[in-house]
C-alpha cells in the first residue's frame, strides 16, 4: 500500500475527489476564505504554535496518561492500554480542539465564538476555553441533549456561555449544527464558528484533525515506556470523528497498526435505532457543507439515529475518516447500547476508572476483540470521563436508587424553600 496522504487535497480526501468540499451559501464563503487564510497563515506561525503549546501544557494539563490496564488485561488475554483524555481540563479530548480554535479566533480579531454540542463536552470545552481567553461565548444544544447532558450544560453557564436550546427537528446534534450555522451565516463578521469534530466544509476537518493529532503524537512517544515496536491495535469510538482521526493520524502509515472504529450500534438495526454509518444502511450524500457518508433517507434527507450516547448519535462521519474506511485503512464497527453499558461497568470494576458512554464503545470492542485474538497490544482511546453522563448511566444501572434519590433530593429542595419563607 502507497503512503496515504494525511491532509486533504485540494479540499478533498480521495483522488476521486469523493468526500470532503466546501459545499456552503454564498453568504458563507467569505467567512470561511477568511477561516482558510487564517489556517494557511496564522495557524503555522511560530507565535500561535508557541502560544498553543502553552496552553496546551499549563491550561489544558497535557500530556494525558497512557494507562497500562493490568487487571483487564489478565482477564482478557491481551495487553491493554488506555489513553486517558479524561484527564484533560473539562475531562475530554476536546478541549484540544477548542483551545486552538478559540485562540485562532482571538488572533483573528474576533469577539465572539458560537458552537454546537452534542454530549456538551464541546460546548464546555468551547466555553472554558473562551472564558480564559476572553471571548463571548454561545453554545446551541438540542433540546433532548440538555436534558440527558445537565451537569454540562451547568458548566457551560458556569463559564459565563449562553446555552441555547434548539428545539427543531429530532432535537439533537444534526439540528444544533444546522442552527449554529445558520447563525453563523448572519454574523461571521464578528463571530468565529468553533467546530467541534472533524468533519463540516474545508478547511474544518484539517483544523480540527491537526490540533487533535496531538493524542496519536503522545501515544507514539508514549509506547516506548511500555514496548520497543508500536502497538498491534488501536480502537477508538467514532461520532464525527474528531477522537478518532486525532487518535489514528499518527499511525495511519504504519501499515502494521490495526485501526478499528466503533461506532454507534444503538439498539438494533433498523432507521432510527443506531447511527452506523459505514455500513450497508447508509450512502455519499452532502449536508452541512461537506461531502461524506451519511444515514439517509431516499431524498437525501438525514435519517433519525440513536445512541445511548448524546456524542455518537449523528447521522454523519468526518469525510477523512469516511475515505480511509472506503480504501481499507480504517475497520469499522460497532457497539450496541447494552454491551456499552457491560464494557463500562467492567473497567470501572477492573481499573477504577469511569469512562464517558462514547469511550465505552471502545471499551465494548477490546472486550469483543479479545474474544477473537490473544497475545496482542490493544491501545484504546478513552476519549473522555463519564461524570458528564449520569444521568443516563444511573437510571441504566440501577434505576431505583436513582429514582429514590431524585425524589429525595426534590423533598430537600421543597424543604429548603419552605425554610427561606
Amino acid at each position: 500500500m502507497e503512503k496515504i496522504p494525511l491532509k486533504s487535497h485540494h479540499k478533498f480526501f480521495g483522488q476521486a475527489k469523493n468526500f470532503g468540499g466546501q459545499y456552503i451559501p454564498e453568504i458563507l464563503r467569505p467567512a470561511l476564505l477568511d477561516l482558510e487564510n487564517a489556517y494557511k497563515k496564522i495557524f503555522p506561525s511560530k507565535t500561535y504554535q508557541r502560544e498553543l503549546k502553552d496552553l496546551l501544557k499549563h491550561f489544558v494539563g497535557r500530556p494525558t496518561p497512557l494507562i497500562y490496564a493490568k487487571n483487564a488485561s489478565k482477564i482478557l488475554g491481551n495487553e491493554i492500554f488506555l489513553k486517558f483524555e479524561g484527564l484533560a481540563n473539562t475531562g475530554a479530548h476536546k478541549i484540544n480542539n477548542a483551545v486552538g480554535q478559540v485562540l485562532l479566533a482571538k488572533k483573528m480579531g474576533k469577539k465572539k465564538v458560537i458552537a454546537e454540542t452534542g454530549a456538551g463536552q464541546h460546548g464546555l470545552a468551547t466555553a472554558a476555553a473562551a472564558a480564559k481567553l476572553g471571548l463571548s461565548c454561545e453554545v446551541y444544544m438540542g433540546e433532548i441533549d440538555i436534558a440527558r447532558q445537565r451537569p454540562n450544560v451547568f458548566n457551560m453557564e458556569l463559564f459565563g456561555a449562553r446555552v441555547i436550546s434548539v428545539t427543531s427537528g429530532t432535537k439533537t446534534l444534526k439540528d444544533a449544527v444546522n442552527e449554529t450555522l445558520r447563525v453563523w451565516s448572519k454574523e461571521s463578521s464578528e463571530t468565529f464558528y468553533v467546530l467541534g469534530s472533524a468533519l463540516g466544509p474545508y478547511p474544518y476537518p484539517d483544523i480540527v484533525r491537526d490540533l487533535q493529532s496531538i493524542i496519536g503524537k503522545e501515544v507514539k512517544k508514549q509506547c516506548k515506556d511500555y514496548f520497543e515496536t508500536l502497538p498491534d491495535i488501536m480502537i477508538a469510538c467514532v461520532g464525527g470523528g474528531s477522537n478518532s482521526i486525532g487518535f489514528f493520524s499518527e499511525f495511519v502509515n504504519d501499515k502494521s497498526v490495526r485501526l478499528v472504529g466503533v461506532e454507534a450500534g444503538g439498539i438494533g438495526n433498523q432507521v432510527g435505532e443506531n447511527a452506523t454509518r459505514m455500513s450497508k444502511n447508509s450512502k455519499k450524500g452532502i449536508a452541512q457543507g461537506y461531502k461524506s457518508i451519511f444515514l439517509q433517507d431516499n431524498q437525501g434527507n438525514l435519517s433519525p439515529t440513536h445512541s445511548i450516547s448524546a456524542g455518537l448519535d449523528y447521522a454523519g462521519i468526518g469525510p477523512q475518516l469516511a475515505y480511509l474506511g472506503t480504501i481499507g485503512r480504517i475497520e469499522f464497527t460497532s457497539a450496541l447500547d447494552s454491551k456499552v453499558i457491560e464494557a463500562l461497568k467492567f473497567f470501572a470494576k477492573h481499573e477504577g476508572i469511569i469512562p464517558a458512554l462514547e469511550s465505552s464503545h471502545a471499551l465494548a470492542e477490546v472486550i469483543n476483540i479479545s474474544q477473537k485474538v490473544k497475545n496482542k497490544k490493544i491501545i484504546a482511546n478513552i476519549s473522555g470521563r463519564g461524570d458528564k453522563d449520569i444521568f443516563i448511566t444511573a437510571k441504566t444501572i440501577n434505576p431505583k436508587d436513582w429514582v429514590k434519590f431524585l425524589k429525595e433530593e426534590i423533598a430537600r429542595m421543597q424543604e429548603l424553600r419552605i425554610d427561606s419563607k
